[in-house]
C-alpha cells in the first residue's frame, strides 16, 4: 500500500503556543512525523511524495472565492499585521444569511470561518494545497487499481465546507479525494468518517448529491465541537435525502458500542454499493485524545484496529485519508493499527 505526504505540510508551521490563541494549539507538524516513523518501523506501506494535479480538482469541491482569499490572505493581511503574525478572524463570524461580502481582510476571514481555530501564516495556503494533492494522489493510485492507498494529510480536511474553513482544516481533502474518484465516470463513492468530530464540512458539500453517502461517527454535537451539524435527523435534501447519516455518540463509548455503530454504517455502504471507498480517518477517537472536550470516547487502540478489519472488509478500492489525532506519542501505533488490515489486503 502507498504512504502519500507531502512535506511541505511543514510550512504550515503551527505550534502548541500560538500568538492569538487562548488555548494550546495540537494540529502541528510533529504529527506527520509520527505517524511516518511508527510506518517505516513497521515496515508497512512505501512513503512517496505527492503529485501536483494542479488546481482543477480543488475548484471542482471549494468556492472560488474561499480559494481566492486562502491564497492571497496572509500578505494581503500584513498591511495591519506585523511580520509573521498569524491572520485570525476578527471577533465577528458570517451567518450564512450575510448580504454581503467585506472588504478586509480580517473581516473576510470572519466570512470564510466557521471559528477562530485556523491561523492564516505564510505558508498556510502552499500546506493545505499540497495536503489536497495527497489525498489527490493517493484517489489516482486507487482509480489506477491500486487496492487502497493513504494520504497523510495535514493540515485535515473535514470541517473545511465547499465555502468556508473551521478546525484546523482548510481545504476538504477527503471531499476532493471523491470527486477525483468520480471525475469521468460520475462512479459511486461511500464516505465513511471515524474522525472524533462530526465531518460537517464534508457532509455539507454532498448533502444534496446522492452519487456520495457519506457517514459520519462522532462525539454528540451538543457535547463537542463541531456543534451546530453532525444530528441524526440530517438526512440530506432533495435527490441527496437518505444518503447522510450520523451516529452521534455519547461521551464515555466503548469499542463494543462503537463497534455496533460501524457495523450499522458499513451494512448501509454494502446497500449502496459504491464504486470507491474514501475514509476520513481521525485517530481522535481514542481515548485520551486532547481535542476532546468531555472525557471523550473509551475506544482503544485495539478497538481502532478493529475499526480498520472491519472497512477493510468491505473489500472496495479505498482512499484513506488522515484526519484529527492528537496524541504524538501513540499516533504512529494508531496509524500501523488502523493501515495494517488494508496493507493485508
Amino acid at each position: 500500500m502507498h504512504i502519500v505526504f507531502s512535506s511541505q505540510h511543514q510550512a504550515h508551521g503551527t505550534r502548541p503556543a500560538m500568538p492569538g490563541y487562548p488555548d494550546r494549539y495540537d494540529e502541528t507538524p510533529p504529527r506527520v512525523g509520527a505517524i511516518l516513523a511508527g510506518l517505516e518501523a513497521a515496515g508497512l506501506g512505501s512513503p512517496v511524495q505527492a503529485v501536483d494535479h494542479g488546481l482543477a480538482p480543488i475548484l471542482a469541491v471549494h468556492d472560488a472565492g474561499l480559494i481566492a482569499f486562502l491564497q492571497g490572505a496572509f500578505q494581503g493581511s500584513r498591511a495591519f499585521l506585523p511580520g509573521d503574525s498569524p491572520l485570525w478572524p476578527d471577533g465577528y463570524h458570517a451567518v450564512r444569511g450575510w448580504r454581503r461580502r467585506p472588504a478586509g481582510w480580517q473581516q473576510l476571514a470572519g466570512y470564510y470561518a466557521i471559528d477562530r481555530d485556523c491561523p492564516i501564516l505564510a505558508g498556510t495556503w502552499e500546506a493545505a494545497y499540497w495536503s489536497a494533492q495527497a489525498a489527490l494522489t493517493a484517489a489516482g493510485l486507487v482509480k489506477a487499481g491500486q487496492r487502497a492507498a493513504y494520504a497523510l494529510c495535514r493540515p485535515p480536511g473535514h470541517h473545511a465546507s465547499a465555502s468556508q474553513y473551521g478546525g484546523y482544516c482548510y481545504l476538504n481533502n477527503a471531499a476532493i479525494a471523491a470527486r477525483h474518484l468520480q471525475a469521468g465516470s460520475g462512479a459511486r463513492v461511500a464516505l465513511v468518517d471515524i474522525d472524533y468530530h462530526h465531518g460537517n464540512g464534508t457532509q455539507e458539500i454532498f448533502y444534496a448529491d446522492p452519487t456520495v453517502l457519506t457517514c459520519s461517527l462522532h462525539a454528540d454535537p451538543d457535547q463537542e465541537y463541531p456543534t451546530f451539524w453532525g444530528g441524526a435527523a440530517e438526512l440530506g435534501d432533495g435527490p441527496g435525502r437518505g444518503y447522510n447519516r450520523n451516529w452521534p455518540l455519547p461521551a464515555g463509548v466503548d469499542d463494543a458500542a462503537y463497534l455496533h455503530a460501524l457495523d450499522e454504517a458499513i451494512a448501509l455502504v454494502a446497500t449502496f454499493q459504491p464504486a470507491f471507498l474514501v475514509i476520513a480517518a481521525g485517530f481522535d477517537l481514542v481515548q485520551g485524545d486532547p481535542s476532546a472536550t468531555t472525557t471523550g470516547f473509551r475506544v482503544t487502540v485495539e478497538g481502532l484496529e478493529t475499526v480498520g478489519r472491519r472497512l477493510a472488509g468491505l473489500d472496495l478500492p479505498t482512499v484513506i485519508v488522515q484526519e484529527g489525532g492528537y496524541q504524538i506519542d501513540q499516533l504512529g501505533e494508531m496509524a500501523v493499527r488502523f493501515l495494517r488490515p488494508f496493507d493485508a489486503g
